[in-house]
């Protein structure tokens, strides 16, 4: 029962045995931390004469006082545990977290995720969406300081700096966990947060499982309407103190309230259960004072449970007064979980719950104290002191003395006294936390509220960053010196000047101390400045001089900042008393400046500054002025002139004159004319004047102004209604647009009334938006509908309808004087301007003729001109004034000018030659002309006149209101319009006034040349819209008669009767049209024919339409003479189509139709065709043959009208066309031929081809000839047409072939070279040619073929001296052409080795040209040099002669003399991701050695695939010698040992450029070149020869295929396998071979879009992968994105566990130790994680922490997992840590669970492996005598058996059987009774 006890204790005392107090005696007799009194000291003194009872009553008294001191131990941060419940208040709320105080001066953090699970919820969804939630309340808005709160201490860590955090949780189900469902009573008291809103009520959130709790709306009233803000509903994640009022199925089912008044009252009570287990902080008890001592109280509470209350927590009004069975109220503070001990408080503030805290600082904070006596000292916490005032103060441990080594407890025995300071305020102990530490004492600042900005601190130099520098103010404050704050000047290496602990003297800038947040600079003039320092707006008195800093350089001025974020802006004119015209060259940010405050707004917070001091006085006379006359204010209505001081973001500031009262002019306001706003806003400057402008309205000394020119006339014309009894309905009033909104636009009047003009009746047209119709400040005539006196309110129309002004003509004319008179004061504005180019743009009117010279053409097919006035002038011409001519760079053109954009400062020219040289003819006001649209502006157009080129504007509007056009309505530059002059002679705009006439006589614009065709494809044939359209009353089907009166490519037009004018199309004169032939031939002009009308174009949009649209009658009819048309019925055209879309959505790809060639467009290279009238189609060029002949010269073998039989590609994506083929189907397949168009060439490499629709090809080197040559690629331009064959779809990028032997496989041309596509194609022996790759540190690499590439060693290279690798660089540069002869293979490893010695390929030695190379042999040495002077020599005369010879069928070579490359040399590395392993083997081959062994040189790239662990270790070496560490390992080497070898575990490097040619590099050519020529025998034997070469060649291609060896070999496995992350991850090594991380990276990215998503775990390889390659070869903060991809798209838990394996191998082991942190917090109830963690630890030889892992384990985990877990850390043990530990660790669990015979079995392996035969014997003996099943039994009498079989002598067998017999017989008996 004592066992059960100690076990399990029940409250109240504990039983302490005999021992144990003798233990405690014999530790207490030395401690010196006794708190001993005077008295005590004195009876010391006596003692020695007293008799041994009394020294032995002594020595007991200090022992109870002793364990007394030792009880009433205040809590400390080392008395804490995870999982301890506590009582909080909260002390501040910050926007992520909140900062919580703890009873007896503790301080903990609880964090936003801590609150609840809903919150949590919803803090996830508003990061998903990336925006904020509505119903998402913030922090701030859930707490407030002094709320008491229930918490659970969720982590005890260390912070940087050393400081010990405590991280609490307010989580209902981390705090409420500790009850079940039917632990619930009713009247109990808890915490809970709302869940969500629902009709009834809220559903809350008590944290306890199997209970929903519910809180009805009327349970939540009271609270709401007291507690709440207006009453609000209460908010997601709010935290409430909640009674339960009814419990239901057994507590499934819990209803609560939240009123105060019985929140305030709930007690805890016997009958609701309490246990030590359960209970909660928080809760108010009955307690009864069991014994009371100076240190606090002993009470019993509940009736079996003991609590103390430290003396901090008595009620301060009582204390001194309590007595032993004293009945008291007490409010639980915290439990421990541990020891159960339980603290409560009597303090009367805990004793109301739900109520908060009132007092929450203390006055004093920050003052210092001095002779502060001691009260009491704690050894563990700290000590406590008394105040003046006779309140109490505490000091934790930390703050008692400087340093631990200083700390004497004998300072502070009661009374001694200390000075101290009050350093923060402990809300839940109601008193003062004060500091002993000397540099606290006596720092200058405590708190950043200490500090203020603008005064000079000193720090020291913390740390030196690249953005500034951290200096450290106190212990406390840590500030920032900004970079650009280190000195007056920008410095570029600070750490010269400013070390770590340097003493500093700093300004504040800004302090923010919610956000501890200290800007200070260093700059010495603001240091050091005695000018006062402005640190708030209103500190900026006009005439202050003081010092700030330029922050911003910009067009219009600087701005200045000083301190606390106040700043000014110093207008351009006040920079200097010069002109300044660029400020960034003079003035540059974070340069002092002095300057003088011109004027300051504190309310707006705006500043006027001025660098001019003592040059200007004016602002002092304009001060003095303004005082003097500020009674002289501006009347609304009032006309004034105004000086323009600056220019805001909105308009203008301006000075009233003569008063120079300050008002401000909109930029909306400046003209009637919205696009004119802009352009005064833009060139008005500072000193500018500005006369009769109208004051609109002036409120608190604001005063806005207006220019509209329509506004002042109201006024002045005295139109404008003062009040509203001024106004009647049907009154017109002009006026502005306030604002817009959906259901209308206000409208407001110069006299300050305003009126809503509803969306009905702001416009004739329909308004699907208002904002479409008119913008903020627009100038508009309304017409009153309805007047409100009472209401002040009125009704407006903004319907032209209603608004007429009178005739639209006069108002169209004056709108468009107006306009260009605006335009001609801002050309006088930008001719005071001192810039040239502006000057001279301003003297450039509309018909100016320039002489220009073309500079460039552009994509979109405009031109840029040079040569005008000025050099820097842009002058542009559209594609449509190129007026069809052909321009190239450097032509010289003449040019007519049509618009100057005098925002963009560009001029709008045209080369139309009728506008050039226009004709002199005199022209009549009031005459009407037709006129060709050349440019557009926002209120006007400008055309020329079709008959002179004269060029006339004329207005897009004709009224105010009058803003809006639909599509259909719009001009477009080339259209036709009808104007009547209303001016003859330019004048000085150059333009002549119009007027236009009606929108009927618009026309389409003019055709253009064949040649030119704009991409518009809205053309018409011209006889279709010649004169007016006659109105007919023919409808669909009706049989007419006409005559032919022309013929054109795709129909023919025909007169009907009463002139009305047809079209046929060519598509309806026969059934069946013959291919090839034209149907419109069979028509003649003046044929009269029959035919049935089968729709009706519009003349304007060209859409055919239906016969209800009251257009019909004035449509062009579509009309069919098809025989079967006109006989058996007819069909109409589909004339509903909303979208020319849609008509050709009933083509399918593949359909075969006829079409009609319109024209073939020679800019987009296609034919235009016509299906039917209303349906078109194009074939690019190279979907029109196969045949370069054609494809050359197309408009020879396509007539104009011809009938085509073209297969449906597709519908053009861009405009409603069909895409058609001639050759048939478009589909670029594997095997498919196809024409092609050269993009791009690249030299060494191959040619990048395209296709149509955007589709692009790759031809590698290898494939573009059947037989190689020198200069493969030298007849290759871009845009050539090529014939591909398409070898491969697999990327998106296709490869392709030019080989006849593919393109045109029927001619069966003789390969010379043929295609090596893998190793299986190579034979040994076979001698073949390739092209040059690379020389490398082992040999040179030579390309076979696009992915096969084999190596040469240098022994094998030339028969010449051997210093080779400087020789190789020079004579065999990248891309030469060499005969090789391959000796041997390796298919395994995918190696091919070759040899170019003259003896193995027939052909000269590949040095031969070089006259300087001795050879290997002494003796030969003179001759050899001698014959290579010869050849040199030769060879130098024939160059020219052999250079264009091609030696068909010779394998030789000659250099091609390149640019010089500077050579890079090979990167040494090793494809090793999972860890770093390098082999140093290189320094192992003799340098003599000629030929190395394949094995010895060999590193292979293996990937290790282990499914059951689910792991990748993507490309790790095979283990040689030591692993070096990452840290020796340069970023982008893997290895020190990379040697080249051919295969796929060590992949092909992407090699850089080769060496370079030098001007003795030679064609190379056979050595009988330089004699005579060969005799037609030694022709013919060298032919045969060659041929039997060859079948050589052709037999060894048969081989089996190869291993992948470049990109595309990659690309093509990765296509037939795209869901094997092997082959992804192998790819991924190939490109990190050859240091291309990039690539690496995005083969990964390519491989998880490619693996389907139901391949997980192939998915999870290859993201394992990427972690790999990050943690390598990239940065942290690549590594972390990497990382929180990986966790979205996998399961969260495989990938964290990854990483940490990767962090170990490795070696980061401080990120992998935070790693497992993270994820012990986010996967507590995952075993497998701490078992993981457990063995990084035991791995890192840290025991103790592993131990601490596995007690912190079974807190977390579930009771059933405990053996499993317990057993695993036994394992760990076991194999890597202490193995008597494990043994202990194994039978401490047996001994609690014999019957776990997996734990046993595990205890037998792992003793058998680490223990001796005698241990596992005992096991064995052991285990065959439990009480186990018999199946169980049979299980460990075999192991026992086979041990002592593999083991165990014969006699030990036989003891085995022995005892396994006697088992069964015993067991037999036992079933038998």
């Amino acid at each position: 029962m004592a066992t059960l006890e100690e076990s399990f204790p029940r409250g109240g005392i504990r039983k302490t045995h005999k021992s144990e107090k003798a233990f405690q005696q014999s530790i207490e007799q030395d401690n010196l931390f006794d708190i001993s009194t005077e008295e005590e000291s004195i009876k010391r003194k006596k003692s020695q004469k007293r008799p041994a009872t009394m020294k032995k009553l002594k020595i007991e008294n200090r022992e109870s006082n002793k364990s007394l001191t030792d009880k009433f131990e205040i809590l400390s941060v080392e008395s804490l545990c995870e999982g301890m419940r506590i009582l909080g208040c909260v002390k501040e709320v910050k926007d992520l977290e909140l900062v919580i105080s703890l009873p007896n001066g503790l301080q903990g953090f609880v964090q936003v995720t801590e609150i609840c699970d809903a919150y949590t919820k919803k803090l996830n969804e508003q990061v998903t969406h990336e925006e904020p939630l509505k119903d998402l309340v913030r922090l701030p808005e859930l707490f407030s300081p002094g709320m008491l709160v229930r918490c659970v201490v969720s982590s005890l860590g260390i912070t940087k700096k050393g400081k010990k955090s405590v991280k609490l949780s307010l989580n209902p189900k981390n705090v409420n966990g500790v009850l079940s469902a039917e632990a619930l009573k009713p009247g109990m008291l808890l915490t809970g947060t709302v869940s969500s809103l629902e009709d009834h009520g809220y559903i809350m959130d008590i944290g306890v499982g199997g209970a929903r709790a519910f809180l009805p709306l009327q349970k939540a009233q009271e609270y709401v309407q007291q507690k709440n803000k207006a009453g609000a509903k209460l908010k997601v994640g709010q935290y409430l103190n909640c009674t339960i009022e009814e419990v239901k199925g057994s507590g499934g089912v819990v209803s609560l309230s939240i009123g105060p008044s019985e929140v305030s009252t709930a007690i805890a009570t016997e009958e609701q259960n309490w246990t030590l287990n359960n209970l909660l902080p928080g809760l108010v008890v009955k307690a009864q004072v069991q014994k009371v001592t100076p240190l606090g109280l002993t009470l019993n509470f509940l009736s079996f449970f003991t609590g103390q209350v430290d003396f901090m927590h008595l009620d301060p009004k009582k204390t001194g007064t309590y007595f032993p069975n004293q009945q008291v109220k007490a409010c639980v503070l915290c439990i421990h979980p541990r020891t159960r001990v339980v603290r409560l408080s009597l303090r009367p503030v805990f004793l109301q719950p739900g109520r908060s805290l009132t007092r929450l600082s203390c006055q004093y904070l920050g003052a210092v104290l001095d002779d502060v006596p001691v009260q009491g000292f704690f050894r563990k916490a700290g000590a406590t002191f008394k105040l003046k005032d006779g309140a109490l103060a505490y000091a934790r441990v930390s703050h008692l003395s400087n340093s631990k080594n200083f700390f004497n407890p004998e300072n502070f025995k009661p009374g001694n006294t200390h000075k101290c300071r009050i350093i923060d305020y402990s809300q839940m102990d109601q008193m003062a936390c004060l500091s002993l530490r000397t540099s606290i004492i006596e720092a200058q600042y405590l708190r950043y509220h200490d500090i203020k900005p603008g005064e000079v601190v000193k720090g020291t130099v913390h740390t030196v960053k690249p953005y500034g520098m951290l200096v450290k103010v106190s212990e406390q404050i840590t500030g920032l010196v900004p970079s650009m704050h280190l000195a007056d000047i920008l410095m570029k290496n600070p750490e010269k000047k400013y070390h770590v602990g340097d003493e500093v003297k700093c300004r504040v800038l800004l302090c923010d101390p919610e956000a501890k947040k200290l800007m200070m600079t260093l700059k010495k003039t603001l240091v050091e400045s005695k000018l006062p320092a402005v640190t708030c707006y209103a500190d900026a008195k006009p005439c202050l001089q003081t010092h700030g800093f330029i922050i911003r350089v910009k067009d219009c001025g600087c701005i200045v900042k000083f301190y606390n974020d106040v700043q000014g802006l110093v207008p351009k004119h006040e920079l200097s008393g010069e002109y300044i015209p660029d400020p960034e060259r003079v003035f540059y940010p974070g340069q002092v400046m002095k300057v003088v405050v011109l004027s300051c707004e504190p309310s707006r917070e705006r500043m006027l500054l001025s660098f001019k001091l003592l040059s200007d006085p004016e602002p002092k006379k304009e001060r003095v002025g303004q005082n003097q006359k500020k009674g002289k204010a501006v009347n609304v209505g009032q006309l004034v002139d105004v000086k323009v001081l600056e220019k805001t973001k909105d308009g203008l500031e301006v000075a009233v004159l003569p008063h120079r009262t300050p008002a401000f002019l909109p930029t909306t306001h400046l003209s009637d004319h919205i696009a004119n706003g802009p352009l005064l806003y833009h060139w008005l400057q500072a000193g500018d004047i500005l006369h009769r402008v109208l004051c609109l309205s002036q409120s608190e000394g604001h005063v806005l102004l207006c220019r509209k020119p329509a506004l002042v006339s109201t006024i002045e014309g005295g139109q404008d209604p003062k009040n509203f009894s001024e106004i009647h309905p049907g009154m017109l009033l002009i006026g502005f647009v306030k604002s817009i909104k959906e259901y209308g636009v206000f409208v407001q009047f110069p006299s300050g009334l305003s009126g809503l003009a509803p969306k009905a009746i702001m416009s004739d047209k329909f308004v699907t938006s208002t904002s479409d119709h008119f913008v903020e400040g627009q100038t508009v005539v309304a017409k009153v509908t309805n007047v409100d006196e009472e209401k002040q309110r009125m009704l407006l129309s903004l319907r032209l309808s209603d608004c007429a002004l009178g005739d639209l003509a006069t108002t169209s004319l004056l709108l468009l004087s107006q306009c260009l008179e605006e335009l001609q004061g801002v050309r006088s504005l930008m001719s005071n301007r001192d810039s040239l180019l502006i000057q001279r743009l301003s003297e450039m009117i509309p018909g100016m003729v320039l002489d220009l010279e073309v500079q460039e053409v552009l994509e979109d097919g405009s031109v840029i001109f040079s040569g005008g006035p000025v050099p820097d002038l842009v002058l542009r011409a559209s594609r449509y004034h190129q007026a069809g001519q052909e321009v190239e760079s450097g032509q010289k053109k003449k040019a007519v000018i049509l618009s100057v954009d005098m925002l963009k400062l560009e001029v709008h020219v045209s080369l139309c030659q009728d506008l050039v040289t226009r004709k002199a003819k005199k022209l009549k006001k009031g005459s009407e002309h037709q006129a060709i649209v050349q440019h557009l502006e926002e209120s006007f157009a400008i055309a020329s006149l079709v008959e002179t080129g004269h060029l006339a504007a004329f207005s897009l509007t004709s009224h105010l209101n009058d803003t809006f056009r639909f599509e259909s309505e719009k001009l477009h530059v080339g259209q036709g319009v009808s104007l009547t002059l209303k001016t003859t002679e330019p004048g000085v705009t150059g333009l002549l006034l119009a007027v236009e006439g009606p929108a009927a006589k618009r026309t389409m614009g003019k055709t253009r040349k064949e040649s030119e065709t704009v991409d518009e494809d809205e053309e018409v044939d011209p006889p279709l819209v010649v004169g007016t359209i006659k109105k007919h009353t023919l409808s669909i089907g009706d049989m007419v008669t006409g005559t032919v009166k022309s013929i054109k490519a795709t129909h023919v037009v025909v007169t009907l009767e009463d002139g009305v004018i047809g079209c046929i199309h060519a598509s309806h004169i026969l059934d069946d049209v013959p291919v090839g032939t034209s149907p419109t031939v069979k028509l003649k002009v003046g044929k009269t024919v029959t035919a049935r009308v089968i729709g009706g174009r519009d003349v304007k949009t060209f859409k055919f339409l239906p016969i209800s649209h009251p257009k019909f009658i004035r449509t062009i009819p579509e009309l069919s003479i098809r025989p079967s048309e006109l006989e058996d019925g007819h069909t109409a055209l589909n004339t509903h189509s909303v979208s020319p879309l849609e008509k050709i959505k009933q083509y399918q790809a593949g359909q075969t139709v006829t079409c009609f060639l319109k024209r073939y467009n020679v800019v987009k290279k296609w034919l235009e065709v016509e299906i039917a009238p209303d349906i078109r189609g194009r074939i690019p060029l190279l979907l029109a043959s196969l045949s370069f002949k054609v494809l050359k010269h197309p408009d020879k073998k396509f007539q104009i009208g011809q009938a085509l039989r073209a297969t449906v590609v597709g519908p053009d994506s861009s405009k409603a066309f069909l895409c058609l083929s001639l050759i048939g189907p478009h589909k670029l397949v594997k095997g498919e031929v196809a024409m092609g168009r050269v993009v791009k060439v690249t030299p060494n490499k191959g040619l990048t081809v395209s296709f149509p629709f955007g589709k692009i090809g790759r031809v590698s080197i290898f494939h573009v000839s059947d037989s190689y040559s020198e200069t493969p690629l030298e007849d290759f331009v871009p845009q050539q047409v090529v014939r591909c064959c398409v070898l491969s779809t697999a990327d998106h990028v296709l490869t392709l072939s030019l080989r006849s032997s593919r393109t045109n496989p029927m001619t069966k041309s003789k390969i010379e070279d043929p295609e090596i596509n893998s190793i299986k194609d190579l034979k040994e022996g076979q001698l073949l040619r390739g092209y040059v790759k690379a020389v490398q540190l082992h040999g040179v690499l030579l390309g076979l073929g696009p992915s096969v590439v084999g190596l040469a060693r240098y022994p094998h290279i030339s028969q010449y001296s051997r210093s080779k690798k400087a020789l190789c660089n020079r004579y065999l540069p990248e891309g030469k052409l060499l005969t090789a002869k391959i000796l041997s293979l390796n298919y395994e490893k995918n190696l091919v080795e070759l040899s170019f010695l003259p003896g193995d390929t027939g052909k000269l030695d590949v040095f031969s040209a070089s006259p300087e190379l001795p050879l290997v042999e002494q003796e030969e040495k003179k001759i050899e040099a001698e014959k290579s002077n010869q050849n040199r020599s030769e060879e130098k005369r024939n160059q020219k002669g052999k250079e264009k010879k091609s030696q068909k069928g010779q394998l030789e070579s000659k250099l091609p003399c390149n640019k010089k490359e500077p050579k890079k040399p090979p990167v040494k590395r090793q494809g090793s991701w999972g860890r770093l392993e390098s082999g140093s083997e290189q320094e192992s081959v003799n340098k003599k050695q000629r030929k190395a062994d394949p094995k010895e040189d060999d590193i292979g790239v293996e990937v290790y695939y282990r499914e059951g662990e689910e792991e990748i270790e993507e490309m790790s070496v095979l283990p040689k010698e030591k692993q070096a560490k990452p840290a020796d390992v340069p970023r982008l080497q893997l290895s020190s040992g990379f040697v080249w070898d051919v295969g796929l575990d060590s992949l092909t490097p992407a090699l850089p450029p080769g060496g370079e040619s030098s001007d003795s590099e030679e064609d190379e050519q056979p050595h009988q070149a330089t004699q005579k020529k060969k005799s037609k025998k030694e022709r013919e034997l060298e032919k045969q020869k060659a041929e039997k070469e060859l079948s050589r060649i052709e037999e060894a291609l048969m081989d089996p295929g190869r291993q992948p060896e470049s990109a595309d070999d990659f690309d093509r496995l990765v296509l037939s396998s795209p869901n094997s992350s092997i082959l992804w991850l192998q790819y991924m090594a190939f490109h990190l071979q050859a240091t291309e991380i990039e690539k690496a990276r995005a083969v990964a990215e390519r491989a998880l879009k490619t693996i389907s998503f139901r391949e997980e775990q192939e998915k999870l390889n290859v993201w394992v992968a990427l972690l790999n390659l990050e943690n390598m070869y990239g940065s942290q903060e690549s590594l972390t994105k990497v990382f929180e991809r990986a966790v979205q798209y996998n399961e969260p838990l495989k990938v964290f566990l990854h990483l940490a394996d990767i962090y170990t191998k490795s070696e980061k082991f401080q990120e992998a130790g935070e790693l497992y942190n993270r994820m012990l917090k986010r996967f507590r109830q995952e075993k497998a994680v701490w078992i993981k963690y457990g063995a990084f630890l035991l791995r890192r030889g840290q025991a103790g922490a592993s131990h601490r892992v596995l007690q912190r384990a079974l807190e977390c985990l579930p009771n059933k997992e405990h053996v499993d877990i317990i057993a695993k850390f036994g394992q760990l043990e076991f194999q890597l840590g202490d193995v008597e530990r494990a043994k202990a660790i194994f039978e401490n669990t047996l001994s609690t669970y014999p019957k776990r015979t997996d734990v046993w079995s595990v205890y037998i392996d792992m003793t058998i492996k680490h223990g001796s035969q005698k241990e596992v014997r005992d096991i064995f003996e052991r285990v065959i005598h439990l009480s186990l099943a018999p199946k169980r039994m049979k299980f460990f009498f075999k192991r026992y058996l086979d041990y002592e079989k593999q083991h165990g002598t014969e006699k030990d067998v036989q003891a085995v059987k022995a005892k396994a017999l006697e088992y069964v017989e015993s067991r037999s008996s036992v079933l038998e009774d």
